[in-house]
């Protein structure tokens, strides 16, 4: 596969203003904003959509108004769209969203509905798209959409699991639309994951960090997983490295 003219993008996801700092500080491209992220991520609070309106960097936020799959009630969907709204006024880069039939496949029809609502503003979909019976199929259709980036595992519960399907989707998609790595991606497996024609990396870029004033006694954990800016350093200069070698 020929090497493309940009080099690859690092987004790390986050979850509260420390870890948005710390993504800045370390190195991102780009941010993937959150609530939320034990449960894969949901659609970030306003006060941390407002503090995002500060970074230097595009910030791209989660539209997910509950955990679980993502097949959603009507209700469910007019508080997305109001999130929409909201993310548009507040001048982000886009939204991250996706929405399922019961067979896994795209539900166009949400997913048309949310594009619409998102007008003008970058649709990326998230990996609801893993959950397809076939993920060559849901990629043409996320092309029609408008999408510009899939975050994608190639199917998989982890990208270094699905190198083979991502090295495949990565060449159907060619410059037509983004596919980005996303789930277990850390400095160690960068390179192979580049080197099979992904453009993007997401990662959490996260360790377990112990609360220094802890609340056990109601049961909350004292230890938590934390965004470090060290972590997103160590993956971009994986990244940098792994460009440099197929140069």
């Amino acid at each position: 596969m020929p090497a493309r003219p940009n080099p690859p993008l690092l987004e790390v996801c986050v979850d509260d203003p420390a870890g948005l700092a710390a993504a800045i500080a370390g190195g991102a491209d780009r941010i993937e904003l959150c609530a939320a992220l034990a449960v894969s991520g949901l659609t970030p609070s306003p006060g941390l959509i407002a503090q995002a309106t500060e970074a230097a960097i595009p910030v791209c936020a989660m539209i997910r108004p509950r955990p679980g799959g993502f097949i959603y009630s009507p209700e469910e969907l007019d508080a997305a769209f109001q999130d929409i709204r909201a993310v548009r006024a507040a001048g982000l880069a886009g939204i991250v969203t996706g929405a399922t039939l019961p067979d896994g496949r795209m539900d166009l029809d949400t997913m048309t509905r949310l594009r619409d609502a998102a007008d003008g503003l970058e649709l990326v979909i998230h990996r609801a798209f893993d959950l397809s019976p076939d993920l060559d199929e849901a990629l043409e259709q996320a092309i029609e959409l408008g999408a510009c980036r899939i975050l994608t595992a190639g199917g998989t519960r982890a990208a270094p699991e699905g190198i083979e399907a991502l090295a495949r989707l990565s060449a159907q998609a060619g410059d037509r639309i983004t596919i980005m790595a996303g789930g277990g991606v850390l400095p160690e497996n960068a390179a192979r994951l580049l080197a099979a024609g992904v453009h993007d990396l997401h990662a959490s870029c996260t360790s377990m960090v112990e609360d220094p004033y802890p609340a056990t006694r109601i049961n909350i954990p004292a230890s938590r997983p934390q965004t470090l800016a060290e972590n997103v350093r160590a993956l971009r200069e994986a990244m940098e490295r792994a460009t440099e070698a197929a140069q």
